[in-house]
């Protein structure tokens, strides 16, 4: 691969320019800014490589761009997006969010590292591949789409009428992948679950002096006594048949889990606190983090909180919680088990709306498509790859990988520890994105011999 390592370096001023137009494309689904615009550059710029591109039009959503090129009896399914985050606030950016200005070695961007930057990269890497190997050894089906910076509402109904284009794939490379502070490559197999629920109740019909509340039920108090029987004061989920859902690591994941570093001291004073949760040290922390289901008030809203007192008594109480899903857990089941548990404990009054879903999704360890792209990260990287089975986040593989029952690997990114996805200077270190080409290219040589 010494010519495609050639290419790479002698094209590496044309690659970051493209770069820069790409990132200077304002895409921003949560203000449905450039959206349309964006999703057509996409379709043109893979068509550029030879792809078969089109722009798919979905129902109330945000348009997704699908590719296709080459042949053979494996075929790899792409996922990226070309949406981003909101850039606000603005006066905390040293650059204009989308000048996608070079300096000190980096570009500096909204969507940069998520998910312009990764998603440039491959197209870079198949041009090269394609310029001084040939063509590309097996399949490829690349789907685009617009709306994973709001939970993806559209991707399942985009699958599933569209099952027949996307079927055949032997494996998805995922959006996304870093490499870690001490240079490491990290590679993640799956990705949490969300049930993201509104909790409410209504009492009178306004706010009361607080004089009333001997005879007039507080919706507060009511939401509080609610919220209370969800999870007890030792952190422990209390939903009636939850937990016994809940699947343990396999073996091979628990070997993963203790290799993963976790500077338990820096991370306790990077947050401020003295202590984890449950007391928690050492692996069981890590797990905690990546395999255990979450209950969390995320806010709440009633009364008055403003300066000074005001003796009121609401006449309605909201708050917003999320579990964090992992398997075998699914929105549309903790959504049923939260209803049933409430009503069992008289709490029929509490109002519950489900808000935004994504279903967990893990990859086998074993998986020969997942080994590769472990080793393959070893070779460019120079390092033993940190492997998570599961982030701690979510993200929409399920809909994808989960509908095909293949193995979803994200790795090989652009990213650094302080690139600032959805926050003000997100940025990637120009070094890093050109390793992310040559990950890919070496990429495709290994996964053609498995």
């Amino acid at each position: 691969m010494d010519r495609f390592e050639t290419y790479v370096q002698d094209n590496q001023e044309r690659f970051l320019g493209e770069l820069q137009e790409f990132c200077r494309k304002p895409s921003i689904i949560a203000q449905k800014i450039g959206i349309d615009e964006t999703a057509q550059w996409v379709s043109d710029r893979l068509q550029k490589i030879g792809f078969e591109a089109q722009v798919i039009s979905v129902e109330g959503g945000a348009p997704v761009v699908y590719g296709e090129i080459g042949t053979g009896d494996k075929t790899l399914m792409i996922y990226n997006h070309y949406d981003v985050q909101p850039p606000e606030p603005l006066d905390l950016w040293d650059s204009g969010p989308f000048d996608a200005e070079i300096r000190a070695g980096r570009i500096w961007a909204r969507g940069v590292s998520d998910n312009k930057g990764p998603w440039m990269a491959r197209v870079h890497a198949i041009e090269t591949y394609q310029n001084v190997v040939g063509e590309l050894p097996f399949r490829i089906k690349w789907v685009v789409e617009g709306e994973e910076e709001i939970g993806s509402p559209n991707l399942g109904r985009f699958v599933e009428q569209n099952r027949a284009l996307l079927a055949g794939a032997d494996a998805c490379l995922w959006e996304g992948g870093r490499r870690d502070g001490a240079g490491r490559p990290v590679i993640s197999l799956g990705m949490k679950g969300i049930c993201y629920l509104s909790l409410s109740v209504n009492g009178a019909n306004s706010d009361l002096h607080s004089m009333n509340a001997p005879i007039v039920s507080n919706p507060a108090w009511r939401l509080v006594w609610a919220l209370a029987s969800l999870k007890d004061e030792n952190e422990n989920i209390t939903v009636d048949g939850l937990m016994e859902r809940v699947v343990e690591p396999t073996q091979d994941e628990w070997t993963l889990l203790r290799d993963i570093p976790f500077d338990e001291e820096q991370i306790k004073q990077d947050y401020g606190i003295t202590t984890f949760a449950r007391g928690a040290t050492g692996e069981e922390v890590v797990k905690q983090l990546l395999f255990d289901p979450t209950c969390t008030i995320c806010g709440f809203l009633t009364g008055y909180t403003g300066p000074g007192p005001k003796t009121v008594l609401p006449h309605q109480a909201e708050t917003k919680v999320d579990f964090r899903l992992v398997p075998d857990l699914n929105p549309e089941l903790v959504l049923q088990l939260v209803r049933e548990h409430l009503d069992r404990r008289g709490f029929t009054d509490v109002e519950v709306e489900l808000l935004a879903q994504l279903w967990p999704y893990r990859s086998p360890v074993d998986h020969p498509w997942v080994q590769t792209c472990i080793e393959v990260a070893r070779a460019i990287f120079g390092a033993e790859p940190v492997v998570y089975p599961s982030s701690a986040g979510g993200g929409p593989m399920h809909q994808l990988c989960g509908a095909f029952d293949i193995p979803g690997i994200s790795g090989g990114g652009a990213g650094n520890p302080n690139s600032n996805l959805h926050a003000p200077n997100e940025n990637i270190f120009i070094e890093d994105y050109m390793r992310a080409i040559r990950y890919t290219g070496h990429l495709i040589r290994a996964l053609n011999k498995l």
